[in-house]
C-alpha cells in the first residue's frame, strides 16, 4: 500500500551537515506518522527521530537531539531529516519508516520500511 524511497546519503566531512528525503507513495501520507532509524556496521538497529501526522510533535534521539531536525511535508508526500554538526559516529545506513496507528506521533510498531540511504562522515 506504501512505498518509501530515501535519498540524499553520502559522504560528508565531520561538523558539516546533510538533509536527507523520504519519499512516500499514496494518497494518505498525511495519516501516516513517520521516523528515521539508522544501523551502523555490526549493530543494530536504533531510533533517530519520529514526527507525528500533523507534524506538532517531533522526538529525537539523545545522540542526536539539538542536531538533527525532522520535519514533514504532507502535500509533497516527503519526510525530511536535516543533519547538522554531524560526527564519525553518525556513519550508518538510514532508514525511513511509517506506521499507521501512533501514540501522538510515536509507533509501537512500523508498518512500512524504505531502502535505506548511506551516510558516511569522515573525521
Amino acid at each position: 500500500q506504501v512505498q518509501l524511497v530515501e535519498s540524499g546519503g553520502g559522504l560528508v566531512q565531520a561538523g558539516g551537515s546533510l538533509g536527507l528525503s523520504c519519499a512516500a507513495s499514496g494518497r494518505t501520507f498525511s495519516s501516516y506518522a513517520m521516523g528515521w532509524f539508522r544501523q551502523a556496521p555490526g549493530k543494530e538497529r536504533e531510533f533517530v527521530a519520529a514526527i507525528s501526522w500533523s507534524g506538532g510533535h517531533t522526538y529525537y534521539a539523545d545522540s542526536v537531539k539539538g542536531r538533527f531536525t525532522i520535519s514533514r511535508d504532507n502535500s509533497k508526500n516527503t519526510v525530511y531529516l536535516q543533519m547538522n554538526s554531524l560526527k564519525p559516529e553518525d556513519t550508518a545506513i538510514y532508514y525511513c519508516a511509517a506506521c499507521h496507528t501512533s501514540a501522538w506521533g510515536l509507533c509501537m510498531k512500523y508498518d512500512y520500511w524504505g531502502q535505506g540511504t548511506q551516510v558516511t562522515v569522515s573525521s
